[in-house]
């Protein structure tokens, strides 16, 4: 409540409308004062007694306006009948006398000590997330995780090597060639995610098949909250039908069918035409390529490639693209350093001699083969000098294990293609489960016996649709999956069938007249409703027994928490059965998998099964060869499927193409790259940032914050289970939430919850909606100003503290990720009336626990008041601040020249062993060193919030 009198002329601003800018009395009588604000149009009446008025004050030292938007530092201030005169100098040093009646209108206060006078005070919980949400997000970008926190993945060794390895080069170019399982598409994300949160890059465009689309349209916005926009050609018809040109520049990400560039040169110049920091290429080795004539598709991208900085290309294991398709990936990333095919042929043989060479060093006995073998040690010499070998043969034996590994890594450092190709196999990571093939044998239903035998192979494979609509009460296959399920009450079974009408129906039948809890998941339905159903069958206690998918529930979905699996039919295609498996043969999969196949005896399924089974071994493990063996003995296999009965026929089958299996596995075993092998995975790496992301996501302590900061905001909150909210708009919300829709969200801060619930929301320090939130506060003034007293007995009644937040700041681009050096985000001080700073006496923690709480009005009383003070101690403060910032610049220098002059010096040594490494990515590792250089030398502390502290009695 204001004590002075309103006297028209003067200046106020109101406290619950900032955004009016300055008010000028323009009458005060009867106990009310009438505020006309010129910035905003707008005029008030408040009740003189009560009104949320605070007198507008300038201080030496402050800059003004006049009404033309001339500025002025304050030099004195003068009092004439209650109204203030403003003495300063304008920047050409000429004295200004200014009435406060014409200083600028549209003022906003927004630094902590203006809006302090001014009265705007905050609440004291404001104030305290304002100053956690600093510190954390210092803590965050400082880390070697950050970007890495929070997609909602598996915490994989493999996958977050790859991720950290390329996310931390100036511009990554790689070929991803895990095997099938390992996660390609999940690196791929990681490594996007990580760029753009750094803000290493801003426009990234995925180019992926036609049919994988909308799957990598989900999979990014499901689990790394990237929301792509997808283009295809009616998308960008309507884009320029709206008046935009180039429909690529509509959106920052961008994800677009292959046909889109190949089948519209206009399509190809306007992709290219639009700029990007990243390509992304999924099934790459799609793009065919010869010496003679390159394909459309792959000119295509080679262009795309040429002029974007970042390439990753997805592909199957390269040796099953052939020489020249291994060759034509690696000439998209770096067709400097592979010009020419045959210059790349002598180079792999010569990688293929070396992976011979070491292969009995990787062995347990290593160490006593090498010391056995002079020929192994004079190729290592060779290669690695004299004295490297020298040295190891005179350790002390049991030193030389370890050693043993250190000369196998520099002969990695000099692999070729190790630091462009990352190729993981099911060899060398652990965590998959066995496989095991249940046949169940049916007899066929005599409905079929009724067919015309002409009836197309593939038509046979699908018998309910030779059956007809009643096909469930007929069908052997039903009969059999209802006992078995009533049978194994407590088991989730995911049963997969080709088409959406056989799962509906069957889900029908189970659901209905069977009374066994089940959902269905087909492709007719919405992505909402796929969720639903998802969700109902992750649900442990009461959720489904039973999901039933359509060929579409083999793509892209994780169903680990189940290992029993049903092929209700088996598809005709090896990748295809193996994409069915793999939706529970992932690892972190703690069970056997149970494949359980219904198969007629003597039926067209019963010949497809064995061929899987005893050709391929395609139900026992990933064949990675199981599609060149199926475009090699298709015509066979469609003539045996034609002729069930033909045991002689099918049985050469099989023997052939279990032969030609063995043999192609053989030559892939020869051809295997151990050396790749190891580049792609340092144990000891990823180990390490593992670590590091558990050490930075803390589940605890993001929850316990972010209830906090979502709760001060205003959001409507209720608990999900012990780990998990749902979040609502609050009638009251302090502005709008970005990231927050109408109809709320279900979120869960446990990794292992949020990856069997795919319907909640991974909630992580990375989370769109948490990183705004604290956005919003942390560049904002909210909670940068509080007044709060104190009880404690050391300290005298009447003691006024300062407890002053200076942020360190740099002005650099973000993707310089200046945060990785700086010793600290902010510098805390406890300033006493006397200009003694009491920080280190007492802490920000336990000073929260003793402070309390005062009314804005008693707040702003006592602002007033002791301004002269607080304005005394602010001065006090500012020249402690300026000493210690010369200390906190030395210190990130320091940092800064240590961590990039190691890095400097390990790429340039690399750079004389590996033609990987170019000369352009170690000048631009020295441009970026000395742009942070620079930006250290300016570095600031600058003022971001204020708590005021009255001791009392």
């Amino acid at each position: 409540m204001s004590q002075v009198p309103f006297v028209p002329g003067q200046r106020w601003i109101s406290n619950s409308e900032a955004e009016l800018g300055l008010g000028i009395v323009v009458e005060y009588s009867n106990r009310r004062v009438e505020i006309r604000f010129p910035a905003a149009e707008e005029t008030r009446t408040y009740a003189a007694d009560n009104a949320p008025l605070s007198r507008v004050a300038y201080e030496p030292g402050d800059k003004v306006c006049n009404l033309l938007g001339d500025e002025m530092e304050v030099v004195e201030r003068f009092e004439h009948n209650d109204c203030f005169i403003y003495s300063g100098v304008n920047a050409e040093g000429e004295e200004i006398i200014l009435p406060e009646l014409e200083l600028d209108s549209a003022v906003h206060f927004s630094r902590p000590q203006e809006r302090l006078f001014a009265g705007q005070i905050d609440r004291n919980g404001l104030f305290k997330l304002r100053v956690a949400s600093l510190d954390h997000q210092h803590r965050l970008r400082a880390s070697a995780a950050y970007g890495l926190l929070g997609a909602r993945v598996q915490l994989l060794p493999h996958q977050f090597y790859i991720a950290g390895e390329l996310s931390g080069r100036m511009a990554p170019r790689a070929l991803l060639a895990d095997e099938v399982g390992l996660g390609k598409t999940i690196e791929a994300g990681l490594v996007m995610h990580q760029r753009l949160i750094s803000g290493r890059a801003r426009r990234v465009l995925v180019v992926v098949p036609d049919t994988l689309i909308h799957q990598w349209l989900v999979e990014m916005l499901r689990r790394f909250n990237l929301m792509f926009t997808l283009l295809d050609e009616a998308r960008c018809a309507d884009i320029e039908a709206s008046g935009q040109d180039n429909p690529f520049e509509s959106s920052q990400l961008v994800i677009c069918p292959l046909s889109l560039l190949t089948r519209s040169e206009a399509r190809q110049v306007q992709a290219e035409a639009a700029g990007w920091d990243m390509l992304v290429v999924d099934e790459a080795h799609h793009l065919g390529w010869s010496a003679e004539a390159p394909s459309h598709a792959y000119r295509c991208i080679e262009t795309l490639a040429q002029t974007t900085p970042g390439l990753l290309l997805l592909t199957a294991t390269p040796e099953q693209l052939g020489p020249e398709g291994h060759f034509a990936r690696l000439r998209l990333l770096d067709p400097a350093r592979y010009p020419d095919l045959q210059q790349f042929l002598d180079e792999e043989h010569a990688y293929l001699q070396l992976n011979a060479l070491i292969e009995p060093l990787l062995s347990d006995d290593g160490s006593d083969v090498l010391r056995a073998d002079a020929t192994l040690q004079s190729a290592l010499a060779e290669r690695l000098g004299d004295d490297a070998v020298t040295r190891w043969l005179a350790l002390e034996a049991t030193a030389q294990p370890e050693a043993l590994h250190e000369l196998i890594r520099q002969l990695i450092d000099r692999q070729g293609t190790g630091r462009v190709l990352f190729r993981n196999t099911r060899d060398t990571v652990a965590g998959f489960p066995q496989r095991q093939l249940q046949t169940q044998w049916l007899e066929m239903p005599p409905e079929l016996a009724l067919f015309d035998e002409e009836v197309a192979p593939e038509a046979w494979l699908h018998p309910e649709r030779i059956i007809g609509a009643d096909w469930v009460d007929a069908d052997t296959r039903v009969e059999w999956l209802v006992a078995w399920l009533k049978q194994n009450r407590s088991t989730k079974v995911l049963v997969i069938c080709a088409h959406a009408e056989t799962a509906v129906a069957l889900e029908d039948h189970l659901n209905l007249r069977e009374g066994v809890r089940s959902a269905v998941f087909h492709e007719g339905m919405s992505l909402v409703n796929r969720d639903r159903a998802a969700a109902y069958f992750a649900e442990e206690e009461q959720g489904a027994q039973v999901l039933v998918c359509s060929e579409i529930g083999s793509e892209g979905r994780n169903f680990q928490f189940a290992h029993h699996l049903v092929l209700f039919d088996l598809p005709l295609t090896p990748d295809l059965l193996e994409q069915r498996i793999g939706r529970l043969d992932r690892i972190g999969q703690r069970e056997d998998i149970q494949i359980h196949v219904p198969v007629y005896e003597g039926g067209t399924a019963a010949v497809l099964l064995r061929w899987y089974d005893e050709g391929l071994d395609a139900f026992s493990r990933v064949c990675a060869v199981g599609d060149a063996l199926y475009r090699r003995f298709a015509p066979q296999l469609l003539e045996c499927l034609r002729e069930p009965e033909d045991e002689a026929a099918l049985e050469t089958l099989v023997t052939e193409t279990r032969q030609a299996r063995e043999n192609l596995e053989l030559d892939l075993s020869r051809g295997r790259d151990r050396l790749l092998e190891i580049s792609s995975c340092h144990p000891q790496r990823a180990a390490q940032l593992l670590n590091e992301v558990a050490a930075a996501e803390g589940s605890e302590q993001l929850q316990a914050f972010a209830e906090k900061l979502f709760d001060r905001f205003g959001i409507d909150i209720q608990p999900h289970g012990p780990d998990g909210l749902v979040l609502h708009p609050g009638e009251h919300m302090l502005c709008h939430i970005p990231g927050l829709p109408e109809e709320g969200v279900t979120l869960t801060f446990s990794r292992e919850r949020a990856l069997s619930r795919e319907d909640i929301q991974f909630m992580s320090w990375e989370h769109p909606l948490l990183t705004g939130t604290m956005e919003l506060i942390s560049t904002g003034e909210l909670g940068n100003c509080t007044v709060c007293t104190l009880k404690l007995p050391p300290l005298p009644a009447g003691t006024l503290l300062l407890e002053l937040v200076y942020e360190l700041r740099c002005t650099a681009p973000r993707y310089l990720q200046l945060e990785r050096y700086l010793p600290t985000g902010s510098v805390r001080m406890l300033v006493d009336q006397d200009g003694r700073d009491l920080s280190a006496a007492l802490g920000h923690e336990p000073l929260n626990q003793l402070l309390q709480t005062v009314s804005r009005a008693t707040g702003q009383k006592m602002v007033r008041l002791a301004r002269e003070q607080i304005a005394g101690q602010l001065k006090a403060a500012e020249r402690n601040v300026d000493s210690r910032l010369n200390t906190l610049r030395q210190q990130a220098l320091e940092s800064l020249h240590q961590q990039r002059t190691a890095e400097y010096e390990r790429l340039a040594a690399l750079a004389k062993v590996n033609p990987m490494i170019r000369p352009e990515e170690l000048d631009a590792l020295q441009a970026d060193t000395e742009h942070m250089e620079t930006a250290l030398q300016g570095m600031e502390l600058k003022l971001d919030a204020i708590r005021v502290i009255l001791v009392r009695e």
